[in-house]
Parts: structure tokens; C-alpha cells; sequence
């Protein structure tokens, strides 16, 4: 920025309610539930604006009592010269576009209307004049009183950052905030958060930088230097002061700083006596937590206020500013804002972890078109009783309502709920619930397809299905066994595909090759050594009709889980069983697999509990 410019970034806090629209009617049950518990929920709304302005060398000298308000004419000679404001918003362009290219703060230029506002609507100045957010059209009046200033019913009170004096002897970029770090993680806040979104009522933070002629500043202060060390036998404080301003001169040559001009300001207000000396309290409390001593200052508040109008940075009074260096003036601007709803059509509803406001947020695709992440994976990790489960499910149950393919494995029955809720409102077509039950135990179909589509992975998953129950794990299968089983499975589908009236089951598997491809074998020549069907046969006995466990791969339901939407398998019972286990492993393992093969451009989810 050039010479006798004014950054001036203002973060206005005001407090309003949550007004959340239950008329949509595709909201769910559970939405319209989760909506109707947060409204008028009250929340912190933030909004920071960024004014850069251009001043002369005399306006940026003035004090508080030469002001516009004095003046005959408001527009300095320097600043009517057009080459003059052509090079200003040469610079003020570039800012812009330096800011935005980091890719961590959002610049929008406003527009004329959004400053002066229109007929229906308020601009900026008049919400900052009636200090509301939605720039009430009543007018109110403004009072000036020995004790403080009035906007209406609003009492101001205003906390200064205008002498060092008042400051700590070293600030910092940022602090850990305790209440969300741990003993090996740390929740990093700017130093200014105490006096920003931390700060629990309405207010203003203003944050102001003067930027001056650097060298012309150096050269005054190493007059003022060779003053105060003539006069330093006078009095010890000249000596001290010597030093210092020889300390910041050398801090200034050595590393190449500007010398620039700084102040802050936290405007609050209440519309009681009661509140105002709370709010008061906090915003002290808040200046505390920054290391600086908090100064209420009733005196300047009407220059200051007036200065902060948007536009008018101009009418700053130079005496209420402190000297500093640019890195050490940016320390004091917050960084933080209140969670913003993610501008994505894709996501989920969370809180505000301050105030409780709901918000929408993306975790998934956002994230990985900015390139914070490079896949959509999710770990969640917790202490017994943290909730878990209950956020899962929470997550879950919106993905599923945004049309997310989603396969989770349980153990603890977590998820039985939402799944009865889900196929009550589908009216039994989704929301399937695997689980073992002595009167009704897990049974699955894994030769089903609605389609009669048979790919490689489906096919695959069949032989390594039946490979399983036939071999133990130490005993591996030779090449002319998986040669004749995957035969085997071949001939079964072109069977059942050509013949529909049977019913594609293991029952119809084991009667095909007890029949059927006996036949092909000895027509083959295939030694019993290569392949032993009977043998075979013998061992897949146990899950044939009324075996053992008959029931495990027979099922009457025709359920083709690639059209299924939501599929819990719950296995805190049979996570034990060495029969049962690996099936339902190989099952779900094929599900999801057959979900990604064929459900293309579709989100799809697999949730494994207790990972």
C-alpha cells in the first residue's frame, strides 16, 4: 500500500437467533426434529469488513478536534489528483488479489448499494450507525452523555489499545486455547480471539493500521533519540526512553521493518445498566486474557465512533495511536469467525461448538476440491462413552437421506434403530438388518441377482465362498480343484440363466453338481485325485437343505443388496464362530465390491465399527 493509507478491518459481533425453515417438505422425521430443537437458538453472528482508504500527509497528523465535521471542504487537493487515485487502486487491486490467490481468506469487493444501501434495504453504514445487523429502518437517536453514548435503547462503552503502556512487553501471532487442546494436541487461536468470536456479547472490534512514510517516522525518532540523550542528564526517564527508541531504530534497520502507526478499539453495548456493567467486566476480562491492561475510556468514544463509520477512517485522531512495526500491528487482528455454512450441495448438519448454532457442513467433497485432502476416508476415534456411535449415526442417516449407498458392519446392535426407522419409512424396500438369532438365524442368498448379472466379481466371490467351506485354512486347494470348481460355478450360472424356473440357491448349486457335473467329469476323464466330487460333496453336505447349517446360504428373501441403500450387518454374535465368520465376511466383502464395479457415479459408503 502507498504512503498515508489506513487499513482498517472492522469485526462486528451481534447477537441473533436461529430461525431454521421446517416448511421444506423433504425434510425427514428426524431433520424436522433436529431443526425444531435449535430454533431461536441464540448464536454470535459475525461480519468483517476490510476498508482501505487513502489520505494525505496533514489529514493523518490531525487530532480528535479537527475533524471533517470542522471542515468547509471534505475532499484533500492531493486526493482529487487523478493519478494519484489511478495508483491507489492499482494497489488496492493487487492487495486483493494477493489475499485471495492464498487461498485462506475470501475478499468481495462491495458494491454502492451495499455501502449507502437502497430503499428496502440498509447499507453498511446505516447498520453501523444503528449498530443492528439487519439495519433497523426506525431511526434512533444519538446521545452524548459525561458517562457514555446512547444509539437508541443501546448503552456503548468503549476499551482503548492506544498507549503502550497498556500493552504487554511481547505479543504473540497466536495462543493455545485450553478448553480444546490436549496433553498432545494444541487448539491454536489468534492473540486477538478474547476480543473476537470469543467475546460472548454484541460488540465491535476495530483494528486499525497507519501506514506512514517509514523513513521519514526513523528520521524524526533519531532526532527525538539524540534529544532525550542531551536531556538525559535531567532525568533518568530520557535515558530510558534514549534506549528505547534506539532499540526500536535498530530493530527497524536490522530487519527491514515499517514503522507504522496502530490502534484497537472493542466497542460493546447493552440496553440496561445491569448488562452494561457485565459486558464492561467480560470485555476487561477479555483484555486480561491478552496480557493488556483494559482502559475504559469514556472521553474519546464519540471521535472513535465517528471514526469507525465506514469510509470516514480519514477522522482518525493521530494521538490515539501507538507505534509499532507491521508484523507486530497484524498480531492484533483476529483470524477467527464463527463456523459458515459450506458452500456445497453435499454435506451434513453440525453445531457451532460456541453457541450451538446449527451449521451445514462438508467434509467430504469440499475438502478434497481445495486440496486439504486427497480421499474422502474418515476415522473416528473416542474413549468409551464419547459418542461415537451416536455421531456415526447422526452421519450416517444424512448421507443415506442425500442418497449414499452405505454398508455398515456393527457389533452391539448400535444401528438398529435408525435401520427399523429407515425400512418403516421405505416401507420395507431398504433398511436391511443382518443379524444371528436362535429362532431366526442370519441366512443369506449369495447366487441371487435381480438381473441375472453375473460379473467377474460376482462369480469370483461365489467360488471363494464355497473354497472356504469346503477348505480349511491350512489346507490349501490344488490347481485342478479350483480349475473344476470355477467350472463348476460357470456351468451352474449358464444353467440358471437359461432356465429361470430354478431357483438360484446352494441348494441348486449342490444338486447341479451332484447330477449335472458328475456327468461332465466323466465325460472329461477327471481323475478322482484331481477332483474328488464326492469328497467334495460330502463336505458341503452340512450347509445342504435340512444340514447343520442349512439355512446359511438358502435364503427364502430374494434380496439383491445392490439396489439396497442401507445394509447393516451386525456380527456380536457370530465374530466368534468359525463357520459363520468367514461367510458373512466374504458377503459383505462382495456387496460392497459389487456396489463400487456396478453403481457408478453413485457415493458409496462402507462404516466398520470397532475397526
Amino acid at each position: 500500500m502507498p504512503n498515508f493509507s489506513i487499513v482498517h478491518k472492522q469485526d462486528i459481533f451481534i447477537t441473533e437467533k436461529y430461525e431454521p425453515d421446517i416448511r421444506r417438505d423433504e425434510l425427514s422425521f428426524l431433520s424436522r426434529s433436529f431443526e425444531r430443537h435449535f430454533n431461536e437458538r441464540p448464536y454470535l453472528h459475525h461480519t468483517c469488513y476490510l476498508f482501505l482508504t487513502k489520505t494525505t500527509k496533514e489529514r493523518s497528523r490531525q487530532q480528535s478536534n479537527w475533524n471533517t465535521l470542522c471542515r468547509g471542504f471534505l475532499v484533500p487537493k492531493e486526493i482529487r489528483n487523478k493519478e494519484t487515485v489511478e495508483r491507489f487502486m492499482e494497489a488496492v487491486g493487487q492487495f486483493e488479489s494477493i489475499v485471495n490467490d492464498s487461498g485462506l481468506v475470501r475478499l468481495e469487493r462491495l458494491t454502492t448499494e451495499e455501502i449507502t444501501g437502497t430503499e428496502s434495504e440498509p447499507g453498511i453504514i446505516e447498520r453501523y450507525l444503528t449498530l443492528s445487523a439487519d439495519g433497523s429502518r426506525m431511526l434512533q437517536d444519538m446521545q452524548l452523555n459525561p458517562d457514555g453514548m446512547r444509539i437508541g435503547d443501546k448503552r456503548l462503552c468503549l476499551h482503548t489499545l492506544s498507549d503502550l503502556d497498556d500493552l504487554p512487553g511481547r505479543i504473540r501471532t497466536d495462543g493455545r486455547y485450553e478448553r480444546l487442546s490436549t496433553d498432545r494436541s494444541d487448539c491454536r487461536l489468534s492473540y486477538a480471539a478474547p476480543v473476537g468470536v470469543m467475546l460472548s456479547c454484541d460488540h465491535v472490534y476495530n483494528q486499525w493500521i497507519f501506514i506512514d512514510d517509514s523513513s521519514e517516522n526513523l528520521s524524526r525518532f533519531e532526532k527525538m533519540a539524540k534529544n532525550m540523550q542531551s536531556l538525559s542528564r535531567y532525568s533518568r526517564s530520557n535515558q530510558i526512553n534514549k534506549e528505547w527508541l534506539d532499540e526500536y531504530l535498530n530493530e527497524a534497520h536490522t530487519n527491514g521493518l515499517q514503522s507504522v502507526r496502530c490502534h484497537c478499539n472493542i466497542i460493546a453495548w447493552a440496553e440496561n445498566g445491569d448488562e452494561l456493567r457485565r459486558v464492561k467486566n467480560d470485555v476487561g476480562s477479555a483484555l486480561a486474557l491478552m496480557e493488556c491492561t483494559p482502559r475504559h475510556n469514556t472521553t474519546d468514544l464519540p471521535a472513535l465512533y465517528w471514526a469507525g463509520i465506514p469510509g470516514n477512517e480519514a477522522d482518525f485522531p493521530s494521538e490515539e495511536t501507538f507505534y509499532t512495526f507491521t508484523g507486530q500491528a497484524l498480531c492484533f487482528f483476529t483470524a477467527e469467525t464463527c463456523y459458515r455454512n459450506s458452500l456445497s450441495p453435499f454435506g451434513i448438519r453440525m453445531v457451532d461448538r460456541l453457541t450451538g448454532k446449527p451449521v451445514f457442513l462438508d467434509i467430504s467433497d469440499l475438502p478434497m476440491k481445495k486440496g486439504v485432502v486427497t480421499n474422502r476416508n474418515k476415522f473416528i476415534l473416542g474413549p468409551s462413552g464419547s459418542g461415537k456411535s451416536f455421531f456415526t449415526n447422526h452421519l450416517v442417516r444424512q448421507y443415506w437421506e442425500q442418497g449414499t449407498h452405505i454398508l455398515l458392519v456393527d457389533t452391539g446392535n448400535s444401528y438398529k434403530g435408525l435401520c427399523d426407522l429407515i425400512h418403516q419409512k421405505t416401507g420395507g424396500d431398504d433398511g436391511i438388518y443382518f443379524t444371528y438369532k436362535e429362532d431366526d438365524p442370519i441366512s443369506f442368498n449369495p447366487f441371487f441377482t435381480e438381473d441375472y448379472q453375473y460379473d467377474i466379481e460376482k462369480r469370483d466371490s461365489i467360488k471363494t465362498l464355497i473354497l472356504t467351506l469346503w477348505k480349511r485354512e491350512d489346507e490349501p486347494p490344488r490347481r485342478s480343484e479350483e480349475v473344476a470348481l470355477s467350472n463348476a460355478v460357470s456351468l451352474y450360472i449358464e444353467k440358471i440363466k437359461k432356465n429361470r424356473k430354478i431357483k438360484p440357491n446352494f441348494n441348486s448349486f449342490y444338486d447341479f453338481v451332484k447330477k449335472d457335473y458328475r456327468k461332465v467329469l466323466l465325460d472329461k476323464n477327471v481323475r478322482e485325485k484331481d477332483f474328488d466330487v464326492d469328497g467334495f460333496l460330502n463336505v458341503l453336505e452340512p450347509y445342504y437343505k435340512n444340514g447343520e447349517y442349512g439355512y446359511l446360504l438358502n435364503s427364502d428373501k430374494e434380496l439383491d443388496l445392490l439396489s439396497k441403500r442401507f445394509i447393516v450387518f451386525e456380527l456380536d454374535v457370530v465374530k466368534d464362530n468359525p463357520i459363520l465368520f468367514p461367510v458373512v465376511t466374504i458377503i459383505i466383502m462382495e456387496t460392497f465390491i459389487n456396489k463400487m464395479r456396478r453403481l457408478q457415479g453413485i457415493r458409496k459408503m462402507i462404516l466398520i465399527e470397532e475397526a
